[in-house]
Formats: C-alpha cells, structure tokens, sequence
C-alpha cells in the first residue's frame, strides 16, 4: 500500500529496525479486524460518498467516491483523476497541462492520492482482497492484528501491525514496507473525529520525525452536499 511519500520523512528519524512479528491466522485474527471496523464504523464510510480532507497541508484533496474520481491540488497545480483508469487532467494556474508534464503531473497526483487516502482510512481495508491477518500477542498479554498486504496499492508486499485501544479504536501502528529505511517504524492514531455521516477518521499521527495530520476534514453521503455548486471535476469530464 502507499507510504513511499513518507520514506524521505522518516529516514532521519527511523532508528533501529524491529523484526516483522509471527503472527497467528485463524478466527481469532478475524474477528479483532471485524471489531476494529466495527469500531470506526464501516457501514457509516460506505454512505459516506464524497470526502475533502488535506494532507500534513501539504496538499488538498477531494474525493467522489461514487464516480471514483479525486482532485489533488499543491501550490498552482490541480490534478483531475478517474481512479479507474488511473488517467487524469492537470492544470497550472488554471490553465491545462499538455504533454510529458501532464503525464508526469498526473502520475505524481495518483501517487499522491493512493498514499494519502490510504492514510485517511485504511481500517476499512482490513477485509480487502490481497490482505492476509494474523493474530500478534505482545508483551504483557495484549492483542494486536498483523495485517500484509499481499497485491494492490503501489507497494504490495508491506505490513502494517495494529495495535488497538481498550475501545477497539486503533491507537497505534507499526509499518513494515518497501519504501522505509527500517522495519517497525511506529505512528499514533489519535484525535479522532467523526464525519456527518457518522465515519470515523484519525486527524493526527506522531512518528519518529514529524506528524501525519489530516486537516480540513469533511465528509458528506454525496458530492452535492459536501460540494455545492459547479461540477469540481469539468475539466476531466467534458474531455480534450
């Protein structure tokens, strides 16, 4: 899954590498995802249609979930993507991009996105096709879920070890992928909020050197509520 955009983040900051833990499948394991979905509320992120939120402020996002289509917007440059396709629009200032940076320019926005949006809510992830979960018990008796990802996103193959709280929320995460300098790199999930749908995201993440925050947060059960007014997305959809 994605994380390749927090490799240069935590280079400085990762020190000694922890082993991937053994963890156990079976229904244990099972049943602690289906809690901690239970716990965000997952059915509430599936009538949640539309969702805008902003990454660390670096970059902002808006995400039509039934159309499957996402705008990625840094500095002048707004990114237009049918997530199907993985294809896409860039502008500059308003005015359309053409040729190689265009390619270039939606390349990076997919990117972007997919690292992005897995941060926003991966929990609901925890059954995807592709994933494998096993049951970790740690020191001093407490349960945690190891979840591979086996296929999908940019980087099949990583690991994520969640560690719920006494409410099943996740408190924590250690993350075993491609793109980091060392394995067991910690973060926090902390400061929930809950969407007008009723969904529950994690706004803020402390990691070994600097924070993952999802600001301007917003969610709605469809894009004319979160967004009224002009189509957001005319440049991709009226096409050359």
């Amino acid at each position: 899954m994605g994380l390749a955009l927090l490799a240069p983040l935590l280079l400085a900051g990762a020190t000694a590498a922890e082993r991937r833990p053994a963890g156990t499948p079976g229904p244990e394991a099972e049943a602690l995802a289906r809690r901690m979905m239970v716990a965000v509320d997952e059915p509430a992120w599936q009538r949640t249609g539309a969702v805008r939120w902003s990454f660390r402020g670096d970059r902002d996002h808006l995400w039509d979930r039934h159309r499957g289509l996402a705008r990625v917007r840094w500095g002048d440059i707004e990114v237009q993507l049918d997530l199907s396709t993985r294809s896409g629009v860039a502008l500059d200032g308003g005015r359309k991009v053409t040729g190689d940076r265009a390619i270039r320019l939606v390349n990076k926005a997919f990117a972007r996105w997919t690292n992005d949006a897995f941060w926003l809510n991966p929990v609901v992830k925890l059954l995807d096709q592709g994933t494998e979960r096993s049951l970790v018990r740690l020191d001093g008796g407490t349960d945690a879920l190891l979840v591979e990802y086996t296929s999908g996103g940019l980087t099949p193959g990583d690991a994520y070890l969640w560690v719920p709280g006494a409410d099943d929320l996740p408190a924590s995460w250690r993350m075993w992928t491609s793109n980091l300098p060392k394995g067991g790199v910690r973060a926090t999930w902390e400061s929930w909020v809950e969407l007008a749908t009723g969904a529950r995201i994690a706004t803020f993440h402390k990691l070994p050197l600097g924070n993952v925050t999802i600001g301007d947060l917003a969610g709605a059960g469809t894009l004319g509520e979160l967004e009224p007014g002009p189509e957001p997305f005319a440049a991709l959809l009226t096409g050359p």
